[in-house]
């Protein structure tokens, strides 16, 4: 069943952000960690982020505008670094809190509080049409690019600040997108790097027993055909109702990793 569930939702996802720019690990990510540990579906999650990202460069390869590029994702894989370490420390805490759900039980730990406070912010940036408003120069570019991939790194939610800055960077919309994926693909590769040396080795017995790797296949599979299928479509989805969605589904998933119920 939870090929499917993965499969399903890498497709549907991978199909509605195509031209947004982010939203695939966003939903993606809740759905890896009904079946891991929160810190190991982010990593898990980062996989297909990559593996995706890597198959739309070549779609859009041509529209890339590399300077750009420069000045957002090197200063965002440094700082992709520092979240993903921060990250690694939060998640060997204990228990902050347990209580009784039902004939389950529920905990919440430090790792889950921050990476839920993280997506609410997210989640309302995405979901209130007067950011929509802001405007960033050129100059600024670096800055996003810190904030973007620290966060990236901590939670594994880099694409919303990522394209609030590219978005107003006087691109066109084929270079917005192109560029986008590009960043997307230094940041994923740095703080990759960090999860490959903590989560995945600390994490491996539950890792081999979840039979994740044949999750990530049957994720990264779903999603190339999603963004082929999105590519095909682009004109006719608005930025606007995949914002709305997206954000919702933030804003639910960080009340319920907040309480302790994922």
């Amino acid at each position: 069943m939870e090929y499917i569930i993965i499969g399903l939702i890498a497709f549907g996802t991978a199909v509605l952000t195509f031209f947004s720019g982010f939203g695939l690990g966003t939903i993606l990510m809740p759905v890896f960690a009904l079946f891991f540990p929160v810190e190991v579906a982010i990593a898990l999650t980062a996989v297909v982020h990559l593996a995706n990202n890597l198959f739309k460069t070549v779609l859009i390869r041509k529209d890339i505008d590399l300077r750009v590029v420069a000045l957002f994702a090197l200063p965002a894989a440094a700082a992709a670094v520092l979240g993903a370490l921060l990250l690694n420390v939060l998640s060997n805490g204990q228990p902050l809190f347990t209580y009784r759900l039902g004939s389950s039980e529920a905990e919440i730990t430090l790792v889950k509080l921050v990476i839920a406070v993280l997506l609410a912010l997210f989640a309302l940036v995405e979901i209130d049409s007067r950011f929509d408003r802001f405007t960033f120069s050129r100059s600024l570019l670096p800055l996003g690019g810190v904030l973007s991939g620290f966060f990236g790194g901590l939670s594994g939610h880099q694409g919303a600040l990522r394209s609030m800055f590219l978005l107003r960077a006087g691109l066109s919309k084929e270079a917005f997108i192109a560029t986008g994926v590009a960043a997307a693909v230094v940041i994923d590769i740095s703080r990759l790097a960090v999860y490959g040396a903590s989560f995945f080795t600390s994490h491996l017995a539950t890792v081999g027993r979840a039979n994740s790797f044949a999750l990530v296949i049957v994720a990264c599979v779903a999603a190339f055909a999603g963004s082929w299928f999105g590519r095909k479509m682009l004109r006719k989805v608005t930025m606007r109702s995949v914002q709305l969605v997206v954000g919702v589904m933030i804003l639910l998933f960080a009340l319920l990793l907040g309480s302790g119920v994922i």
